[in-house]
C-alpha cells in the first residue's frame, strides 16, 4: 500500500474505496451503472480525535486497516494519484464488516 499524503484532523477518517469485483446474474453481465455500488472502505489514517466538554479526547470505535460501511452521502470524496478515497466525521461510519 502507498503512503497517502492527507492526514485528517479531528473526529474525521480517511478511508479507501474498495476494488467492486464485477457480477454476473444469470450469466448475464451487469454493468456498474446498473447496479447498487456498496458503501465498503479500508480506514486508511485517523484524525487528530475530538475532545468532551471536560476536554478527555474521545477514543474513534474504529482502527487503521478495518472495513467499514458508510452512509452514502457523508463525507467528502477525493481522488489522489488515480485512487478513489473519501474523509468522513466518525458518525458517518455505519458499521464495521466482519
Amino acid at each position: 500500500m502507498a503512503k497517502v499524503n492527507i492526514k485528517p484532523l479531528g473526529d474525521r477518517v480517511l478511508l479507501e474505496m474498495q476494488e467492486n469485483t464485477e457480477e454476473k446474474i444469470g450469466g448475464i453481465f451487469i454493468p456498474d451503472a446498473a447496479k447498487e455500488k456498496p458503501q465498503e472502505f479500508k480506514v486508511i489514517a485517523l484524525g487528530t480525535g475530538k475532545n468532551d466538554d471536560k476536554g478527555k479526547k474521545i477514543p474513534f470505535d474504529v482502527k487503521v486497516g478495518d472495513i467499514v460501511l458508510t452512509s452514502r452521502y457523508g463525507g467528502t470524496e477525493v481522488k489522489v494519484a488515480g485512487k478513489e478515497y473519501k474523509v468522513v466525521n466518525q458518525d458517518d461510519i455505519l458499521a464495521i464488516v466482519g
